[in-house]
């Protein structure tokens, strides 16, 4: 069943997922050579601590940290570790929640480490872009699979493929609630939106195949073909005025 929010339940919406926008911005400013990804989830913790919220993943399903970091072929699920150092050329996926007064917020953006090459810089742009693209879509009376025919239909255009295993999410109470939200497949079918629904979008696109596979950790996944990834996520309500993006961050992505 889908959970319609009201104008009160979405002012604390609106909370939560300012406070992930907040520290997911500070997180990326850490984000440079050198930098070992435990010291983001380190940072993570902190704060959340001091705004007095609860990291929405840390133990969810058994996931051990409070922040999905991953590099390059990493799609998304990586495991901070202090053995895991960024450096220049890198491109790092931060994927990071709260749970903020009963209520969920969620949010990710893959960022380039010092100077990356210009493949890599095309694939973040044209990730990113995606996003906005399937948000677009995101109103009333449309229906679920344009999102993700807009995201899919854009990507592809650049020879992109779109990962098909994980998907977005509804979100609210729950930090996964109905309905998924694939980032591919054809316009003008699955449910129709409406005003009310909360959403996390979160296209992952691989410059190769569209395959991956889970590592043992039993978290990380990979592309298949080593192809780099990237991520990107906002949590949005659609609202009878259009989407509004409640992750938004200082730095506009």
């Amino acid at each position: 069943m889908v959970s319609l929010k009201s104008d009160r339940e979405l002012n604390f919406m609106r909370k939560a997922n300012s406070i992930v926008a907040r520290i997911l911005d500070e997180m990326a400013r850490m984000i440079r050579p050198g930098l070992p990804t435990i010291e983001l989830d380190r940072y993570a913790e902190t704060r959340c601590k001091e705004l007095n919220v609860v990291p929405a993943f840390k133990g969810y399903h058994g996931f051990p940290a409070s922040v999905c970091v991953s590099i390059n072929d990493e799609v998304v699920h990586g495991i901070p570790s202090s053995k895991r150092i960024l450096k220049t050329g890198d491109i790092v996926g931060i994927d990071f929640g709260i749970h903020c007064e009963g209520w969920y917020g969620d949010s990710a953006r893959t960022i380039a480490v010092g100077t990356v090459s210009p493949a890599a810089k095309k694939l973040l742009d044209v990730t990113r872009e995606g996003l906005y693209r399937g948000i677009q879509q995101a109103r009333e009376g449309n229906h679920v699979f344009d999102i993700g025919h807009a995201i899919q239909n854009y990507v592809e255009g650049f020879g992109y493929s779109v990962v098909r295993e994980f998907v977005g999410h509804g979100i609210g109470r729950d930090l996964h609630e109905e309905p998924q939200v694939p980032n591919y497949g054809p316009e003008g079918k699955g449910m129709v939106l409406k005003a009310g629904m909360v959403l996390a979008i979160e296209p992952m696109v691989n410059a190769g195949s569209h395959e991956v596979k889970v590592l043992g950790d039993g978290w990380t996944a990979v592309t298949v073909d080593h192809s780099l990834s990237a991520h990107f996520e906002h949590t949005i309500a659609i609202t009878p005025g259009g989407p509004e993006v409640l992750t938004e961050i200082s730095s506009g992505t």
